[in-house]
């Protein structure tokens, strides 16, 4: 299959104002300006003067776990029995047929994090999933992608206020994260040393401690933010901070970290007191200080099908175009670690591929062909 006749913004640094990918059997065989293109003689795709981008990526979504219209019956985020549940698998509550997943298609998003919600402190395994599909396990890129942790009001409100259990505060929420990684810790220390044992919570931190995996911290505030950071930082974690709402306000604690802040949502009033820093103008501002940040929906608090918009709103409130594209393309993909598969066009990355009838970030454009897998989605 080849695309053509379209801007072509690979997200690795390259525009063709006249652009072309080749694709074959799921995998990008080949792409640039379309006056070097090789002879093709498969099936093409005009686009029309319109532009072509690599599949667009939400770091951080409760998509199929938290269904879109439904109470209860759908609602499989939050393991609420206990504040500890690292075993616990997004893609065991997963429904393929969560009605809002064509919708996000049709947007151009092809690959999300999906994961546990926000009320355990160790809420359990993120998963990056292809929206593609009917199994799970062949809509799943990669799983676990990262463990779920949460600071701030969640946690403490859901078992301290609800359950008059810890964490009641945040030094607890804290203390909780310090206890179970550092029995985790001694867990794979005998492990390594020849131990016959198998704990599930423990076993599943290991890819953590490894660093195989990062952690994503839910953290608005900005002291819950450092809390992060401290932690990370205390037991050699890679990580990700999600929401980061209030993240302007300490940008010279964040310059030298070298993680990639998972952004939002940004639009809507506060919904509580941590979130009343919201704006849109967060993103632009950690992106000027040097640091590369996705912008997230949270779907389903806001629509997984605006993530586009979310960007735009971005790049009216300062933050360079390309540098937009990039939160909702490459750098999702490099918190999820998958970046050598989806988030730019490069050959021997997946074929996950749209095309707009105009730029990206107008209200007005459409996605007029989505590829995930190179199988083009109705």
């Amino acid at each position: 299959m080849r695309i053509q006749n379209g801007i072509l913004l690979t997200m690795e640094g390259e525009r063709f104002e006249k652009g072309y990918v080749d694709f074959e059997n799921g995998v990008i065989t080949s792409c640039g300006a379309l006056q070097n293109a090789p002879a093709y003689c498969g099936k093409v795709l005009d686009a029309d003067g319109g532009y072509i981008l690599p599949g667009l990526i939400d770091a951080h979504t409760h998509i199929g776990i938290s269904e879109e219209g439904l109470r209860w019956e759908g609602e499989d985020c939050n393991e609420t029995t206990s504040p500890i549940t690292p075993d616990v698998r997004a893609v065991d509550g997963f429904n393929p047929f969560d009605t809002a997943i064509p919708k996000a298609r049709q947007a151009g998003v092809t690959t999300v994090a999906v994961a546990p919600g926000s009320t355990n402190v160790i809420g359990g395994q993120i998963a990056a999933i292809k929206l593609a599909g009917i199994d799970v396990e062949k809509m799943t890129l990669k799983a676990p992608c990262a463990m779920k942790f949460a600071l701030g009001e969640n946690p403490k409100r859901n078992y301290g206020e609800n359950k008059g259990r810890e964490p009641m505060t945040r030094m607890g929420t804290a203390a909780i994260m310090r206890r179970t990684l550092k029995r985790a810790q001694r867990y794979l220390a005998k492990k390594e040393a020849g131990e016959d044992l198998y704990e599930p919570e423990m076993e599943a931190l290991i890819p953590l401690l490894k660093r195989e995996i990062p952690a994503h911290f839910h953290a608005h505030r900005a002291d819950d933010i450092l809390t992060a950071v401290r932690i990370a930082k205390e037991f050699h974690l890679r990580y990700s901070i999600l929401h980061a709402t209030s993240a302007q306000r300490i940008i010279p604690c964040l310059v030298e970290e070298n993680m990639i802040p998972i952004v939002g949502p940004s639009m809507g009033p506060a919904g509580k007191p941590e979130t009343v820093d919201d704006s849109f103008a967060t993103a632009g501002q950690l992106s000027q200080a040097g640091i590369q940040p996705a912008i997230t929906t949270d779907h389903g608090v806001t629509p997984l099908w605006l993530l586009p918009f979310f960007a735009a709103q971005c790049v009216r409130e300062g933050m360079e175009e390309d540098e937009a594209l990039r939160a909702i393309t490459i750098y999702p993909a490099r918190s999820m670690g998958v970046e050598e598969r989806v988030g730019s066009i490069r050959p021997g990355k997946d074929a996950d591929i749209v095309v707009f009838n105009g730029h990206p970030f107008h209200y007005l454009t459409r996605a007029t062909a989505v590829f995930i897998n190179g199988e083009r989605m109705e």
